[in-house]
């Protein structure tokens, strides 16, 4: 049976994090040793489910090495089979799965998994529920080790709420889900952070960018993404303003 890029995305995100439990239950890895394993599991499934089920599009993982060959294609499948290493080597819930596919640069389709989560969801940009309207004062996301200094700043300006959690793909996927208005990060990421979150958040009417306002581009030689801006888009020109308005280093 043959899939959609939409339903493969969802398909192999789901698959991946019922491997990544599986890994986790057997009992034989803890801490970072289960962090590497199940990364390496993961990452192992999903390459070769990629290239045997989209030949002609281009992979990348964060978990292979990488190559000049993506940068020819058009579709680029970008992938990060655990999400929060950390999260899932303690046996918290807030890490993810991420696959996505970019075409000409842009997060066009995505899969999210939350395997921890409710018995395990998955969210896609093909099946977008209706947004959760919160009347309260703004709630944002931050790592729960190294919150962004922009975020802080901007929540004490709009006499926010700061929310810590785990992986990139959680915090996006609080937005997405109504359970924060604004996810804001600055200290660094990479390509295969954002990428399915991106296409998910899009699909669900949030704002996606650069903290600068700028679009976010991928499948670039140069993977490293270093800040991203996932809001409701009510909150998009003044979270971006008072960004702006932050003194520099």
């Amino acid at each position: 049976m043959s899939m959609s890029d939409s339903e493969l995305a969802a398909h192999l995100a789901e698959v991946a994090g019922s491997i990544l439990l599986d890994v986790r239950k057997s009992g034989m890895f803890a801490g970072k040793l289960l962090g590497a394993a199940g990364d390496q599991t993961a990452n192992q499934f999903l390459v070769h489910a990629l290239r045997a089920q989209r030949p002609d599009d281009g992979l990348l993982s964060e978990e292979s090495k990488d190559t000049e060959d993506r940068l020819a294609k058009d579709r680029v499948w970008i992938v990060d089979p655990v999400d929060g290493t950390r999260e899932y080597g303690e046996a918290r819930s807030d890490w993810a799965v991420h696959v996505a596919l970019s075409v000409a640069g842009k997060a066009a389709i995505g899969a999210v998994a939350l395997p921890g989560f409710d018995g395990g969801i998955v969210l896609r940009s093909d099946k977008a529920v209706p947004p959760v309207k919160h009347s309260g004062v703004p709630r944002l996301v931050v790592s729960r080790t190294r919150p962004a200094k922009e975020a802080v700043a901007v929540s004490d300006a709009l006499g926010g709420e700061l929310i810590e959690m785990g992986s990139a793909g959680a915090k996006a996927m609080a937005v997405v889900r109504g359970e924060a208005e604004i996810y804001l990060h600055s200290g660094g990421q990479y390509e295969w952070d954002s990428c399915a979150p991106v296409a998910v958040a899009r699909a669900h009417g949030l704002h996606c960018s650069r903290i600068d306002g700028s679009p976010l581009r991928y499948n670039q030689a140069d993977t490293y993404l270093p800040d991203l801006l996932i809001c409701a888009p009510e909150w998009a020109e003044q979270v971006l303003g008072l960004v702006a308005g932050l003194p520099g280093e």
